[in-house]
């Protein structure tokens, strides 16, 4: 902890660098450049272009074969910064709302620590992905042969939680992030003025039907006990009072876990929206898009991380999760193809802590040496020498 402790104002001005430049997914190029020349100060061989803008910074030390991967993401998100910090976004409409800024550094601070001890045998890959937030970057870094050609035993990776009390680590086998979807309805009708509908066929009012016949999929089409959302989240159409529009549009967000749910929640949403639609003598087009896919925590790695967090941190600084989140992760992806698993970090200052996503959230700098050494410390034990 002290080569951390001795690094940690250093750790802070990169984080708070990166905070101030930040760059939507794949196009990370100032991020990507700036690990890839701290990396290779450090003694790593690093490759880069993965996903565009990702790369993998690889360490070996002795003779085993073993290898662990540690991932942490890069991008920022479209919103503009509200927290007034000196060390605000000068990037207008972008910021580091979710704290990928933090989980650069703490990886980086790691790095160092892991390259300066060389307190381990086998084979460390550091993951800097791309592109977590709306573009896939881990499954895009998977299908560009990730793992054929940084083979690992195991992959971990964390995210911060900013109302989780500070330094706690929250686990959980299974699933622990919903798989994401998205459905995008077109109702199709006929327009003309407002004051003669009998001579349309009114796709305002079609649509209406639709959004309510959409809330009966989770309550009557899934069992109770498989967590599904369906959630209507726009509906746009017509522009005058004395208008009957002849389309209009419907935005739906999905969030399940089995691939079952998922599939009978599709069907349904197709099936209803089709068949409430010609009720009304309309037609509606439903263009269903499947995005993330749940994220899967496998046993032996969750059971794995957990007892070193204990270890680590102690009893009173762990907890299981007793559900998952509807939220999703696209290091789904790495789980399908390699066994791992994902926890959180909390990260709450106790006053003004915003949620992720929110204007004025900040990533709490205090979490740095705790994620840095944690990552130092799994690298250590999980190749621990012979």
């Amino acid at each position: 902890m002290s080569l951390l402790t001795n690094t940690l104002d250093e750790l802070v001005a990169l984080r708070r660098d990166l905070h101030t430049h930040p760059e939507l997914g794949l196009e990370e190029v100032r991020t990507s450049d700036l690990v890839a020349r701290e990396l290779t100060r450090m003694g790593y061989h690093v490759e880069r272009g993965l996903a565009k803008t990702g790369l993998v910074a690889t360490l070996s030390n002795g003779l085993s074969r073993k290898a662990v991967g540690i991932r942490a993401d890069m991008d920022a998100l479209p919103i503009a910064e509200e927290t007034g910090l000196p060390y605000a976004s000068k990037m207008p409409g972008l910021m580091h709302a979710c704290g990928h800024d933090g989980h650069t550094a703490m990886l980086l601070g790691a790095a160092k620590a892991i390259a300066e001890r060389r307190n381990f045998d086998g084979t460390v890959h550091l993951i800097f992905q791309p592109a977590e937030e709306n573009f896939g970057g881990a499954e895009i870094m998977v299908n560009e042969g990730l793992f054929k050609r940084f083979p690992c035993d195991a992959v971990f990776a964390l995210h911060n939680d900013p109302m989780g009390p500070l330094g706690q680590f929250s686990f959980r086998e299974g699933p622990i992030m919903a798989a994401v979807d998205e459905a995008l309805i077109k109702v199709v009708g006929s327009g003309g003025h407002g004051s003669e509908p009998e001579h349309t066929a009114d796709p305002i009012v079609a649509g209406a039907s639709i959004v309510m016949a959409l809330q009966s999929i989770v309550s009557r089409n899934i069992a109770a006990l498989d967590p599904a959302v369906v959630t209507v989240a726009a509906f746009h159409g017509g522009s005058a009072s004395n208008i009957i529009p002849s389309s209009a549009d419907i935005v739906v967000g999905i969030r399940s876990f089995e691939p079952g749910v998922r599939d009978e929640v599709e069907r349904r949403i197709k099936l209803v929206s089709t068949n409430q639609a010609e009720s009304f003598g309309l037609t509606a087009e439903v263009d269903y898009r499947r995005s993330y896919d749940a994220t899967i925590n496998h046993k032996a790695e969750t059971e794995y991380a957990r007892s070193l967090a204990l270890r680590f941190a102690g009893p009173d600084k762990v907890v299981d999760m007793q559900r998952p989140l509807m939220g999703s992760e696209d290091f789904a992806y790495m789980l399908r193809e390699c066994p791992g698993t994902y926890f959180f970090l909390g990260g709450k200052r106790g006053k003004d802590d915003y949620p992720l996503h929110h204007a004025r959230y900040d990533f709490n700098d205090d979490l740095l040496p705790i994620g840095a050494a944690f990552w130092t410390e799994l690298v250590e034990d999980y190749l621990r020498p012979a």
